[in-house]
């Protein structure tokens, strides 16, 4: 006999589910596959808070455009870094706890960018901040251990889709709508230094419910 769940279950592949079903957020299928983009998207909104307002951070902290370039490599760089880590402890440890410890761990570092004073600051918070953009091996590993074969391909798709598109909103929503909103308040320089506390809370209180 095999357990009863909301989503057909194939039983030639264990328990992994053989459909999609969108609108549904039964465990253990379809939670884990939203939970998976989701984690994916929030990882975004940490790693590309500061992306839209590094033309602030070059004013406040006079700093050049190479020194920008530089912390854009150090944030890219240390997401391909773990990502070598993280594969072999997933196959060990699983998604789940992977997830929401990368999440919280990235968290930190994002709230903390406001601190920054030198090029080299930047560039070290924002490699430990791009540790984020590893949840992929997560989202992916995650939402492939759900699915069955015929639907596996069309799940990691959707999952790893949902989750780079928080790169985008993420632009919209701290360019053109917290900073100018937090610049209501205070001075553009306190408001870069801060709005990135929003992010931080948001990616922590995610990685804590996985």
């Amino acid at each position: 006999k095999y357990k009863t769940y909301a989503v057909a279950v194939d039983p030639n592949q264990g328990d992994k589910a053989a459909e999609i079903k969108l609108c549904n957020f039964s465990r253990p299928h379809m939670r884990a596959f939203h939970c998976s983009w989701w984690c994916f998207f929030v990882a975004f909104f940490i790693w590309f808070a500061i992306a839209p307002l590094l033309s602030e951070v070059k004013l406040t902290l006079g700093i050049t455009k190479q020194d920008i370039w530089t912390s854009n490599i150090c944030s890219v760089a240390g997401t391909i870094f773990m990502r070598f880590v993280l594969g072999p402890m997933c196959d060990k440890f699983g998604a789940r706890i992977l997830m929401g410890s990368v999440l919280m761990a990235a968290s930190i570092p994002c709230a903390l960018i406001g601190l920054v004073n030198s090029a080299t600051t930047l560039a070290v918070t924002r490699f430990f901040i791009g540790l984020g953009g590893s949840t992929f091996v997560m989202c992916q590993y995650w939402s492939t251990s759900m699915f069955a074969k015929e639907v596996v391909g069309t799940a990691n798709a959707l999952c790893g889709g949902w989750g780079n598109l928080g790169g985008g909103v993420t632009q919209i929503v701290m360019g053109s709508a917290l900073f100018p909103l937090f610049k209501l308040g205070m001075s553009p320089e306190m408001a870069w230094r801060t709005v990135s506390i929003v992010p931080a809370c948001v990616g922590f209180l995610t990685g804590c419910s996985p």
